[in-house]
């Protein structure tokens, strides 16, 4: 048998007899079976720590002993290989999870695998696997989403400062440096921080400043403010004020002679950045020099 009868077989380019004489090959069947096994074959579960230690096992055992292959066992082994490859291939890009970051001045909206609805405001991300969703509906959060959750399973925003959890409801999750707030809009949430759980209903926030929970007040209306183009305060300090004016309006902020724990209750535009300095400077008593993407706000003696 020609050489390349194997490959002009498996493209089906062989003459009629050309195909006699490869049928008439010691290993014809072998191939025929490999073929038909190979049309059924699917993908193992693969385990990342397995793979590797087999790998290392395999390493050893051929550096101790080698043994000299005929052309068909290297044949075998090679298409082992390669379907190893691909299994593992497939696998390790279906594992990955999805991650959604917006920037200075950017939100977006996100529809869950499940069509919960997220919006996503300013400087956050979010992570979630999308591919694993349906049994584990589980996302990270970093700076400040709202949520419409379709019901169903037990949905979890895990952020570094605390676990919120829900089966169907809307609320709002902010995670900041130092500062945690959750507001629920509707249904129930529960808010677990630093192990202890805290049950939300509608129209309740829980807040948390510098790792004190402060008083909340109930929020004014049916969604947060920031999704009507809007930044909220309810005796927040400025600092958190002037931390969410850089993210809504990429305008780098910088202050001279301000009490940054001063507590700031007001609203201020994410959409006009000089409507918006007004609406800061005048109920704190202080004044700002707006020079390009720069601000300076600062208090005179």
């Amino acid at each position: 048998m020609q050489e390349n009868h194997l490959a002009k077989w498996l493209n089906n380019e062989l003459s009629e007899a050309e195909l006699a004489e490869f049928k008439n090959s010691d290993e014809y069947a072998s191939y025929v079976r490999i073929v038909t096994a190979s049309e059924n074959l699917r993908a193992p579960d693969f385990n990342e720590a397995e793979a590797l230690a087999a790998i290392k096992n395999k390493q050893l055992l051929e550096q101790t002993k080698v043994v000299q292959l005929n052309p068909f066992k290297r044949f075998m082994k090679v298409a082992a290989v390669i379907v190893v490859l691909i299994a593992g291939s497939y696998f390790f890009f279906n594992s990955l999870d999805a991650t959604i970051t917006t920037q200075y001045a950017e939100t977006k909206e996100i529809v869950l695998p499940d069509n919960s609805e997220v919006i996503l405001n300013a400087d956050s991300e979010l992570t979630y696997n999308k591919n694993n969703w349906d049994s584990n509906r589980n996302l990270n959060l970093k700076g400040e989403a709202f949520f419409k959750v379709a019901k169903g399973e037990k949905f979890t925003v895990a952020t570094s400062l605390g676990t919120v959890a829900v089966l169907g409801t809307q609320f709002n999750v902010e995670n900041r440096e130092d500062f945690f707030e959750v507001t629920c809009y509707e249904g129930l949430v529960s808010v677990l921080y630093n192990n202890k759980e805290v049950k939300l209903p509608a129209g309740a926030s829980f807040v948390v400043i510098n790792g004190a929970i402060n008083k909340a007040q109930k929020p004014d209306a049916l969604v947060p403010s920031w999704l009507n183009a809007e930044s909220s305060f309810k005796s927040v300090p400025l600092k958190y004020v002037f931390d969410e004016f850089q993210r809504q309006h990429n305008i780098m902020v910088s202050t001279e002679n301000i009490d940054m724990n001063q507590l700031y209750t007001g609203s201020f535009s994410n959409s006009d950045a000089k409507l918006a300095l007004q609406s800061i400077s005048a109920p704190s008593q202080i004044k700002f020099k707006l020079e390009g993407a720069k601000v300076l706000f600062y208090a005179e003696n």
